[in-house]
């Protein structure tokens, strides 16, 4: 693959890209991100919407935790000030329980989430937590039918990075996601005395440029961002 088939997340500060073979996101391409709460799923995709914003490319991300002020106030606290990129329309931010409610904004998502036109106007699409928005709403014919539509997308240069929670949904319905999924990273995170430590262990990784790590340690720390610990790197 050539350079320009590649979405960059070159962000020098935390040199986490050099990680993943230099060359960033192959376009086109499905990442799926697993995790029990707390395992730094929402912090990595900041991390990778905050550095394609800055390589020019045009980001939707939908999230099921944070409104509008407090996704700019998370951004903010990790020194990625993205108020640019939500002024000039560069960045589209969905809050989904303050749009839909808290409950019954679930029944139904994925025909809302599949008909909605202009969430797929961007290059990336980020769903984080996927497995929160989809968990009334599925169960293995029509996580197929996701599948086919995320292929679809891709089909289109279009790039999807979605978390789950495995504990929200059954196995049934999680494994077809993970067996499709042109990346794959499961996160686990740790407290070590009294800080908790993420990790990063990269299953799977289709159409990397060069050589990628299968674990990648890392912190977020309030003010200075999402730091790789290069001391727990295998």
């Amino acid at each position: 693959m050539e350079e320009d088939d590649y979405l960059s997340i070159t962000l020098e500060r935390d040199n986490l890209h050099s990680q993943f073979g230099g060359g960033g996101l192959p376009k086109g391409t499905t990442l799926l991100m697993t995790g029990k709460d707390g395992a730094g799923k929402s912090a990595v995709c900041q991390r990778f919407a905050y550095s394609l914003l800055k390589n020019g490319i045009k980001v939707t991300l939908i999230s099921t935790e944070l409104t509008t002020k407090g996704f700019i106030d998370q951004m903010r606290s990790l020194d990625y000030d993205i108020m640019e990129y939500l002024l000039d329309g560069r960045l589209i931010f969905i809050p989904v329980f303050p749009l839909f409610g808290q409950a019954k904004g679930r029944e139904d998502f994925l025909g809302r989430l599949m008909n909605t036109k202009e969430l797929y106007r961007s290059d990336v699409i980020i769903m984080d937590t996927f497995s929160s928005l989809i968990k009334n709403d599925i169960d293995e014919e029509r996580a197929f039918m996701v599948i086919g539509f995320f292929q679809k997308l891709s089909g289109q240069s279009k790039n999807i990075i979605m978390t789950m929670d495995p504990a929200e949904l059954s196995e049934t319905v999680v494994a077809p996601f993970r067996s499709v999924c042109d990346i794959f990273i499961e996160l686990k995170s740790e407290a070590v005395e009294g800080n908790l430590e993420h990790t990063m262990f990269v299953k799977r990784f289709s159409s990397a440029s060069g050589p990628v790590r299968d674990t990648v340690g890392f912190r977020v720390v309030p003010g200075a961002g999402f730091i790789v610990d290069i001391t727990s790197v295998a």
